[in-house]
């Protein structure tokens, strides 16, 4: 009893250690957006003697995050909607078709998860450049789109495997053409994936710096992350303003994170069984 005891000690001692180092940058940034330039200059971590929304008002109305936040939303959703639509489709054909090749076509999208965006940084650069779609929220939605394709076609194939191929071949039998077996039957059992993977997709596209840092060239096109990273230039003499500004943009991807965590878990690791 002892020993049992002893041994979760050993494995929630790190995890408490792990969620502490997690929980704290949040809380310090939370306490620093509540100072005033002069507090913060005097005691830069003791708790803040003022509670508001000044700073946050001022970072919002002060340096345009709210067109920031309006362009991430539009790349945000439609890369999402393009990404699970493809995804989705692809892990139906590689989990439940046949096909000739399909083994290793999924070898290459499995290989593509291992290539870093800086490796192929340069050539994407250009081919956005050469199509004309650079400083657009289509091109950062077809960048999106690209880059994270690879994770949701792995994660949906996962899935969709899990489905007894006898559900699609009655399907078929009772008349349903490939299109009305993905729509009618894989789109519904599959919706616990779709929307774990479609929160994820949401939290990358969001959170993204430096595919968005590269497409969007002008100002006006910036994502909120963008907007966000170029405050700390702009109010380089005012943390506590700076420290608003990364609470805002980090607010709405917490919510729906907090909001759907569990279907989260239970759609990532749906997939990693089978059976």
């Amino acid at each position: 009893m002892l020993n049992r005891g002893f041994s979760r000690w050993i494995i929630a001692a790190p995890m408490v250690l792990l969620a502490i180092a997690t929980i704290y940058p949040l809380l310090f940034t939370l306490n620093v957006s509540q100072k005033t330039r002069q507090e913060y200059v005097l005691d830069r971590f003791g708790l803040t003697d003022t509670v508001g929304l000044d700073n946050f008002q001022a970072a919002w109305q002060g340096s345009g995050l709210g067109t920031y936040a309006v362009n991430s939303t539009i790349v945000t959703v439609g890369a999402v909607a393009a990404l699970l639509v493809l995804g989705s489709m692809a892990g139906f054909a590689f989990s439940q078709l046949t096909f000739r090749g399909s083994n290793f076509m999924f070898l290459i999208v499995l290989s593509a998860l291992l290539i870093p965006f800086q490796v192929i940084m340069v050539p994407f650069f250009r081919v956005l450049g050469t199509t004309g779609l650079l400083d657009t929220h289509l091109g950062l939605i077809l960048a999106y789109t690209a880059q994270f394709l690879p994770f949701t076609v792995y994660l949906m194939t996962s899935y969709y495997s899990r489905i007894p191929h006898e559900i699609v071949e009655a399907a078929r039998v009772d008349g349903s053409t490939t299109l009305g077996v993905y729509a009618r039957l894989m789109l519904p059992l599959g919706r616990p994936a779709l929307l774990s993977v479609g929160i994820l997709n949401a939290l990358f596209c969001w959170n993204d710096v430096l595919i968005s840092l590269l497409v969007m060239q002008s100002q006006d096109n910036r994502t909120l992350m963008v907007g966000v990273t170029a405050l700390r230039g702009q109010y380089s003499d005012n943390i506590p303003l700076f420290a608003a500004g990364v609470i805002l943009a980090a607010l709405p991807m917490l919510i729906i994170y907090l909001i759907f965590q569990k279907q989260i878990t239970e759609g990532v690791t749906a997939g990693s069984t089978k059976g």
